[in-house]
């Protein structure tokens, strides 16, 4: 059994996370793997994803990776990193299409006039380092409230059940960048591209024991 699979379903910045998590757990095994039964046997999954999300969808159907991916989310310590985030929710308006539906909600886009408290326009897809204002879970431990994580997205979640949100982050209206309910966690930026405090949470998940 592996001790961390990262799903492989063509649409994920696999490597970078595959080295951050080998970074903070060097005696850890850790695959990156397209494979159902890798998956199902791994010890902990964290499930990553760039691009559209119509497209993770049908890539994720295309490769059988569907009831893998919901069988990890029900029953061991899970990680969604980006479109791995909104992947887990009933609908996203990015195309129109239906989610995992694991939790319940909405991923919605930016609004297109965007502005800063100065009046400047602020640019979609939000890009950069912002600041994260979290609750209390075990993946926050060692994280400072305002530590600044890297984002790339467009679009972002709005979770029916307000006790699901473990973090927010403002661009510029305060918007939920982390979720979590049992054994799963799942934030909308990128821990293996946010230096100290994106390793920091990576080193949380693979010693978290939900």
């Amino acid at each position: 059994m592996v001790d961390v699979a990262v799903v492989d379903y063509g649409m994920g910045n696999l490597r970078s996370v595959k080295q951050a998590l080998r970074k903070v757990s060097p005696d850890a095994e850790i695959v990156v793997s397209d494979d159902a039964g890798v998956i199902a046997n791994a010890g902990r999954v964290v499930f990553p994803g760039q691009g559209a999300m119509p497209d993770c969808m049908r890539e994720l159907d295309i490769r059988g990776l569907r009831d893998a991916v919901l069988e990890a989310a029900r029953d061991k310590p899970f990680l969604g990193i980006c479109i791995g985030l909104q992947m887990l929710f009933e609908h996203s308006t990015e195309g129109d299409v239906a989610g995992l539906g694991i939790l319940r909600g909405e991923v919605v886009r930016f609004a297109s006039n965007l502005h800063d408290t100065q009046g400047n326009r602020l640019k979609v897809p939000h890009m950069g380092w912002n600041r994260v204002h979290h609750a209390q879970h075990p993946l926050w431990d060692g994280i400072a409230q305002g530590d600044r994580f890297y984002f790339v997205h467009s679009y972002y979640v709005q979770p029916q059940d307000a006790s699901l949100v473990q973090g927010t982050s403002d661009y510029p209206q305060p918007f939920v960048c982390a979720v979590a309910q049992d054994n799963l966690f799942a934030v909308q930026f990128h821990p293996e591209k946010s230096q100290t405090a994106g390793l920091k949470l990576l080193q949380n998940f693979v010693q978290w024991n939900p």
